[in-house]
């Protein structure tokens, strides 16, 4: 997604400095041949074989593509480069985010869970496990008590390897201190 986007970025940059400011100028040089014939009478409009002759011998003199450039104004070239910069503003936000997101982690060291804001939990203060969005998305909430407070610790174990070990293990516990039996399948 961040080369995706990127990539188009750096397409409108291309465009709003380079190719287009390009076009704009053979267009005034394409002007300067098309206008003097259509009003001299020799053409009847644009699309007539005689300007495109006109404008091949003189692109073919100037070194320019003999393709007819389209008009390119100072407003559309401006659009090129401000949606070019906002893009890639926003693609190096993304850059950003994803170079803080890949230095973080969920991990188990013992009897303590640290989370990935650095929230330290003991396996044994989890008081229950929320699984509403584990099989559609692979996250779990463990509901501990920290200060007489209730709080969230979010296992993703799509983002972080190793979240559901720790959640085998914190309903390990919770049965446990329950003095509930292990189920067949604790995933479910």
């Amino acid at each position: 997604m961040f080369f995706m986007i990127f990539g188009i970025a750096a397409w409108f940059l291309y465009d709003g400095y380079i190719l287009w400011p390009d076009e704009a100028e053979r267009y005034e040089a394409y002007a300067a041949i098309r206008d003097p014939l259509i009003k001299s009478g020799e053409a009847a409009d644009e699309e007539s074989s005689f300007v495109r002759l006109a404008w091949e011998r003189h692109a073919r003199e100037a070194g320019y593509r003999r393709n007819i450039p389209k008009e390119r104004t100072d407003s559309a070239i401006r659009e090129q480069r401000v949606i070019g910069w906002t893009m890639m503003s926003g693609v190096l936000l993304f850059g950003l985010w994803i170079l803080w997101n890949h230095r973080r982690e969920v991990r188990a060291e013992g009897d303590l869970v640290i989370g990935a804001s650095g929230e330290r939990v003991e396996l044994d203060s989890i008081t229950a496990m929320d699984r509403k969005k584990w099989k559609s998305k692979g996250i779990a909430y463990a509901i501990y008590s920290e200060g007489g407070k209730q709080r969230r610790l979010t296992l993703d174990d799509h983002k972080f390897i190793g979240c559901e070990a720790i959640i085998l293990e914190a309903e390990k516990r919770i049965r446990a201190r329950a003095g509930e039996s292990e189920p067949t399948d604790s995933l479910k």
